[in-house]
């Protein structure tokens, strides 16, 4: 048996070493749900708080410093996103949303969300979570060409329709929504999915949805923004948090893992002193890609709007070889989804500037053109990951 134990553990060890080198080192990841965190978040996840349990109602002794923790970064996430309470126990996005859903809506209830085919998140979608809860889903009237809702046509669906809530926030979100001009015309409570947009948020460089009408904003933490994988809620208005407070444990969160709330604290802190920065470069990443693979003759969408306003990318698929990109990308280590948004997240992260987008761009087409071979296209990505391998943006990088 013990040689048995000893051959899993070698394959075990071996394989996570094999992730480590080629996705750690090697590729370049355009994946905009995925970023990088920095070594302190990933020792924290270490800790010994992994395997520790606290609670509200106190059952668990020896939590004093557990509970300091979660103190500190509660305050810090109000202070990141300027809001006035925050909740750091969703254990993902997905359940971040459950929780909002869950708390704010009585089984049976309509919200409007934006639909799956205009970008939003399928977890709102008929096959999603109102398929578990029995809420009722309505799509937002959307603007395919501008790629955002459209105000003046949700504002009469919400007018009409009266839901109990109105989310905000999308998967595919290369531009802002337009809260403001939704929000403030309707009596509709309105909430924001931050998940794919929370870092530029956090960095002042997308949009203020707490400060243009949403009363609460939540969402994943390993996308933009630079945490490990979890979730979020802050929130401006008091009756609406009181409620999703008051419902998060026991009934839906128990044990928070409080390894992870202590990573996404320094993540947060880092965000303190280096979001705006990064978030910035960002931007200007995206575009420069989006411009630079335009030019080249990639269908990239949004060109006569500037092509992006946040961390995304959209490819238009509609060409007929482009469901076979995301294969032929990886196998020239380039690493994005099947939907083919593309992000620069991580890329930013790990130092690259519009110079460095120019040569992705490049490599990029001549790879889904068909002009290289993909060993050929391998080689020119790993040179260029070579030069940046150390995390920036962070109180240890360079």
């Amino acid at each position: 048996m013990r040689g048995q134990a000893d051959a899993l553990v070698s394959e075990l060890l071996s394989l996570v070493d094999k992730h480590e080198e080629w996705r750690g080192k090697q590729t370049i990841n355009l994946n905009p749900a995925e970023n990088v965190a920095s070594p302190v978040v990933r020792r924290l996840l270490a800790t010994d708080l992994g395997n520790r349990y606290t609670a509200p109602d106190r059952f668990y002794q020896g939590t004093r410093y557990m509970d300091e923790v979660e103190a500190l970064g509660v305050e810090v996430a109000k202070r990141v996103f300027g809001a006035r309470y925050a909740d750091l126990r969703p254990l993902s996005g997905h359940m971040a949303a459950m929780i909002v859903i869950m708390s704010l809506l009585r089984p049976g209830e309509k919200f409007c969300a934006v639909a799956p085919e205009d970008g939003g998140y399928p977890g709102y979608s008929h096959l999603g979570l109102p398929r578990l809860t029995g809420h009722r889903p309505i799509y937002l009237p959307y603007d395919r060409e501008r790629m955002t809702i459209d105000a003046p046509r949700a504002v009469s669906l919400l007018q009409s329709e009266r839901p109990a809530l109105c989310i905000f926030g999308a998967s595919f979100i290369p531009f802002r929504q337009p809260v403001g001009e939704i929000a403030g015309r309707t009596q509709v409570p309105c909430v924001y999915d931050g998940s794919h947009v929370l870092g530029l948020i956090a960095g002042g460089q997308f949009q203020r949805p707490l400060a243009e009408g949403c009363g609460v904003l939540y969402g994943s933490t390993h996308k933009s923004l630079w945490g490990p994988q979890g979730g979020l809620i802050l929130a401006d208005s008091e009756p609406m948090f009181t409620r999703i407070h008051s419902s998060i444990h026991p009934a839906l969160v128990d044990n928070a893992h409080w390894n992870r709330i202590a990573a996404l604290t320094y993540a947060l802190i880092e965000s303190l002193q280096f979001g705006p920065a990064y978030a910035r470069q960002v931007v200007r990443n995206s575009r420069a890609l989006a411009k630079a693979l335009h030019e080249l003759g990639v269908p990239v969408r949004g060109a006569e709007h500037g092509f992006t306003e946040s961390h995304q990318v959209i490819i238009d698929r509609r060409g007929p070889d482009v469901a076979r990109w995301p294969r032929m990308l990886e196998e020239a280590d380039i690493i994005v989804d099947n939907g083919i948004r593309l992000g620069t997240s991580e890329v930013t992260r790990l130092g690259m500037g519009e110079a460095e987008m120019e040569e992705i761009a490049s490599i990029f087409t001549d790879v889904v053109l068909g002009r290289v071979e993909a060993h050929k296209a391998r080689e020119r990505v790993r040179k260029l990951r070579s030069q940046f391998q150390e995390i920036r943006y962070t109180f240890e990088g360079p």
